[in-house]
């Protein structure tokens, strides 16, 4: 199977990938460490960056998603991108309950962006990088 716009190293990784059990638990390890810092009284001061707090939903949903779009083809990767996004609203009316966190659109936009930054971004050989680590840890070198 072809994807256009994927190198072909890029696109053999999609049915090499023996990893995807353990890269699907570090995924979701992953979600469950973004909502807890976004849902924790004390999170990581960003104030030191002009936007920080902008910049670190930006990377946060953009490195989730090119995470999980190497796990998942590129024609079933709708589904993570549509998650991700859900879970930005979620995480956004979640901290509206609560007395020390607050609900913001801009970080919502921010969450939103990542995604389709990162759905940009598994169109590059970027989308390569857990097969190329598959690679080396089976000291393979068809690559």
């Amino acid at each position: 199977m072809s994807f256009p716009g994927l190198s072909s190293m890029a696109q053999s990784k999609y049915k090499l990938l023996k990893l995807r059990n353990l890269a699907l638990w570090i995924g979701y390890s992953l979600v469950a460490v973004l909502v807890y810092v976004c849902l924790t009284p004390n999170p990581p001061d960003t104030s030191v960056v002009r936007f920080g707090d902008k910049i670190a939903h930006f990377a946060g949903y953009a490195l989730l998603f090119l995470w999980f779009a190497q796990v998942y083809q590129r024609t079933a990767q709708f589904k993570p991108a549509i998650v991700l996004v859900m879970l930005g609203v979620a995480v956004e009316i979640a901290q509206s309950f609560t007395n020390y966190r607050s609900f913001e659109y801009a970080d919502m936009l921010a969450n939103t962006t990542g995604v389709i930054i990162g759905w940009l971004l598994a169109a590059t050989p970027a989308a390569s990088l857990l097969y190329l680590f598959e690679q080396h840890i089976y000291h393979k070198k068809d690559y």
